[in-house]
C-alpha cells in the first residue's frame, strides 16, 4: 500500500487509541533503514511510522550538502516509492524539532507539503513534531499554537512536547530530574492552548521519566500514572465522562523501559512509541560481526588484493536490514500492534 493518507493514518491513531496498542516509530537515516523498517512491519502485519530527525534528515542529503529539508524530503520521497509494495500502512513523520531549527526544518516541509495539498495531492509527511521543552510552557504552547494552524491546512498532524525527556539524542542534552515529569498543570495549559480536537488533531509526548540513550531494563524510573493523572486532568476540563483519554499520547525515550510499563503506557492512551537506539544496534552489529569475521577480505592485507564479495557493502547491509527488521517485529510485539494492519 502507499504511504498512508491523511484519512488512513487518522483511522490508525484512532485504532491504536480504541484497542490500546501504539505503533512503532523507527527513525530511518537512510534508504536501507527505511527498507529494514518497512520489512519488519510487514514481517509483523503491522502497521508503523517512520520518521526522520533533524540530524537524521541532515545525514540523509549526503555529507556535502547537509541540508535537512533536502534530506528528510529526499527520504521520504523514497519511502513513498518503495512502501507501494508492501500490503501494510506506513505514516512518514520528523522528530524532535527544537526552536532554532523551526524555519530550516519543520516550517518548510509544512509549506512542501500546503503546495502538495494546494495541487490536490497528499503531504509529504503526515505528521511533525515540534519540541518546545527547552523553552518556557507558555511560548512552547504560543508555538505549537501557531503550527498546529499551519499543520492543520496540510492536512498533517503535529506532535508536542509537554515536559522534558533526559539523556542525550542528536546533541540535545537534558538533565535527569523532577522535569522528567509532566504536571497537571501543565496538562491544563495544554487543553487550554490546543484545545481537544476541535482546533485540530495533536499528539502529545508528555514525560514521565523518560530518558534517551543506553540503558538496562529496569535502570529507567518511569512513572505511566502521570499519564493517567494527564488524562484524567484534560478529560475533566473538557467535560468529558470519567476513564475517557482525551490526549493522543507519544512514548519518548522507551531504552531500559520495563515491559509491563509500556503496556501500563499504553493502557492509559500511548499510541506512538519511538525506536531508535535499540534500532540502531540491531542494524550495525551484523556489519561487526561481518567485519571482525572477514576481516582479511575486507582489507587488502600484505599487498593482497582482499575479496570483493565480503567487501561489498551489499554483503553486509543485508545482514543489517534482516537484523532491523527484526527488532522492528519486536517492538511489535511489545506494543502490541503486531497483525494491526488496516490493510487486513
Amino acid at each position: 500500500m502507499p504511504i498512508a493518507t491523511p484519512e488512513v493514518y487518522n483511522e490508525m491513531l484512532d485504532r491504536a487509541k480504541a484497542n490500546a496498542f501504539a505503533f512503532p516509530a523507527i527513525n530511518c537515516t537512510s534508504s536501507e533503514t527505511i527498507n529494514a523498517a518497512l520489512r519488519g512491519f510487514a514481517e509483523a502485519e503491522s502497521d508503523g511510522i517512520i520518521q526522520f530527525s533533524t540530524g537524521g534528515a541532515e545525514f540523509g542529503s549526503g555529507q556535502s550538502v547537509k541540508d535537512m529539508v533536502t534530506g528528510s524530503s529526499a527520504l521520504a520521497e523514497f519511502a513513498h516509492v518503495v512502501a507501494d509494495k508492501y500490503s501494510i500502512n506506513v505514516a512518514l513523520h520528523t522528530d524532535h524539532c527544537p526552536k532554532d531549527k523551526l524555519d530550516s526544518f519543520v516550517r518548510p516541509l509544512i509549506a512542501i507539503s500546503q503546495d502538495r495539498v494546494n495541487a490536490g495531492q497528499n503531504p509529504l509527511f503526515q505528521s511533525h513534531m515540534w519540541d518546545g521543552s527547552a523553552v518556557e510552557l507558555h511560548e512552547n504552547l504560543e508555538i505549537a499554537q501557531e503550527l498546529l494552524a499551519e499543520a492543520v491546512k496540510a492536512k498533517i498532524i503535529l506532535e508536542v512536547e509537554i515536559g522534558v525527556v533526559g539523556g542525550e539524542e542528536d546533541g540535545v542534552a537534558n538533565d535527569i530530574n523532577d522535569k522528567l515529569y509532566t504536571a497537571a498543570g501543565d496538562y491544563e495549559h495544554t487543553v487550554d492552548a490546543l484545545g481537544g480536537g476541535e482546533k485540530g488533531r495533536y499528539l502529545l509526548a508528555a514525560t514521565f521519566g523518560n530518558v534517551h540513550g543506553v540503558y538496562k531494563p529496569g535502570n529507567v524510573k518511569l512513572k505511566p500514572s502521570v499519564l493517567k493523572e494527564g488524562q484524567e486532568v484534560a478529560a475533566r476540563k473538557l467535560g468529558l465522562p470519567d476513564g475517557s483519554k482525551p490526549f493522543d499520547l507519544v512514548f519518548h525515550g522507551g531504552s531500559g523501559s520495563l515491559l509491563e510499563e509500556i503496556h501500563e503506557a499504553l493502557d492509559y492512551g500511548v499510541i506512538k512509541m519511538n525506536v531508535d537506539t535499540d534500532a540502531q544496534y540491531a542494524f550495525t552489529r551484523p556489519i561487526a560481526g561481518h567485519m571482525l569475521s572477514n576481516y582479511d577480505g575486507v582489507l587488502k592485507i600484505d599487498g593482497e588484493v582482499g575479496n570483493k564479495k565480503v567487501y561489498d557493502p551489499r554483503s553486509y547491509l543485508k545482514e543489517a536490514e534482516k537484523s532491523m527488521g527484526a527488532r522492528v517485529v519486536t517492538a511489535c510485539e511489545n506494543l502490541r500492534s503486531t497483525g494491526q494492519t488496516l490493510g487486513r
